[in-house]
C-alpha cells in the first residue's frame, strides 16, 4: 500500500517516551537494572493521515498523569509538512523483577521526583 503499517505507530510512541525519560534522568534501561520494570498496560492511536515509508515523523511526548505507581503518555506524531499523522497514549506500571506492583516514592524516590517534576498536564 505504500505506507507505514498501523502497528508501528504505537513503536514510534516507545521510541519517543523512552527517548524523553532518558532525556529527564528516568532512562529505562538504567531503571531496569535498578530492579524496576515498566509494562505497558493501555495503548491507543487515532490515526489522522498515512505516513508513506520515506516520511521522516516528529513524535511529540508528554507525560500527563503520574503517581509513583503509574504513568501516562500522550504523543502527537507529525507529519514533514506539519499535519498530524496520528494522536495517542500509553499507559505503564512499575512492577519489580517480581512483578509485584511498586510504588516509585516510596522505594526510589529519586526516579519519582524526576518524573514528578516533568508532568504537564
Amino acid at each position: 500500500m505504500g505506507i507505514v503499517h498501523h502497528s508501528n505507530h504505537i513503536r514510534y510512541f516507545e521510541e519517543a517516551r523512552l527517548d524523553f525519560m532518558h532525556t529527564i534522568g528516568c532512562d529505562a534501561a538504567e531503571m531496569e537494572k535498578d530492579g524496576i520494570i515498566i509494562p505497558n498496560v493501555d495503548a491507543y492511536a487515532k490515526y489522522a493521515k498515512p505516513i508513506r515509508f520515506a516520511d521522516k515523523v516528529t513524535v511529540a511526548v508528554r507525560l500527563v498523569k503520574f503517581n509513583g505507581a503509574t504513568m501516562r503518555y500522550e504523543y502527537v506524531m507529525r507529519l514533514p509538512d506539519g499535519n498530524t499523522a496520528a494522536t495517542g497514549y500509553t499507559t505503564h506500571c512499575f512492577v519489580g523483577k517480581d512483578f509485584k506492583p511498586l510504588s516509585l516514592k516510596h522505594k526510589y524516590p529519586v526516579y519519582y521526583e524526576r518524573l514528578r517534576a516533568h508532568i504537564s498536564e
